[in-house]
């Protein structure tokens, strides 16, 4: 089965398990090959017109602690489920307003090879106090690239969907 493949599947199998009064609308379900993320969007709590942002963001994050805390039971029962079903993690968050938080997530290494030039910018971050360590100046500058890029990387992912979608449909070794 492909990632595009278990990308579907997960999609819908999450849409038929989860709970129908959790979200809004059907969750976001981001698949890679070692995780499954299911990110949910919270009904937004009832404030006065007249309130100020911060009171907003507080009512927000308190929405999504509740979410979290009430929830906690039936979503480790669902991710064993899933974990077994998919062979992935599963890692969960919510939305909720403007506040977007992720309560569980993996931290996975990953080896890469770096000429000086390229070692010398993530120790600049480094010294700077940017991040703790080269590792952490290394996931900051992906952040930054993925942040400022979303759109291509968009393009990028559904061109990769129709490569595998042209593969399959080709012609099978014997």
């Amino acid at each position: 089965m492909t990632t595009h493949d278990i990308d579907e599947v997960a999609r819908g199998w999450f849409a038929g398990r989860l709970p129908s009064d959790w979200f809004v609308a059907a969750p976001e379900v981001i698949v890679d090959r070692e995780e499954i993320t299911i990110v949910g969007e919270l009904p937004s709590p009832e404030v006065d017109t007249d309130t100020s942002e911060q009171e907003r963001a507080a009512a927000w994050a308190g929405r999504i602690k509740a979410f979290r805390e009430q929830t906690r039971g039936a979503r480790m029962a669902i991710a064993d489920e899933a974990e077994h079903r998919f062979g992935r993690k599963i890692a969960w968050g919510a939305s909720c307003g403007e506040r977007r938080e992720h309560f569980t997530s993996l931290s996975i290494p990953v080896m890469t090879r770096l000429r000086q030039r390229d070692r010398l910018v993530l120790d600049t971050l480094v010294d700077a106090g940017v991040a703790r360590s080269r590792s952490d100046a290394l996931a900051w500058c992906v952040r930054l690239v993925g942040k400022n890029t979303q759109e291509w990387l968009g393009q990028l992912r559904d061109a990769m969907r129709t490569v595998e979608q042209v593969r399959d449909a080709g012609p099978t070794a014997s």
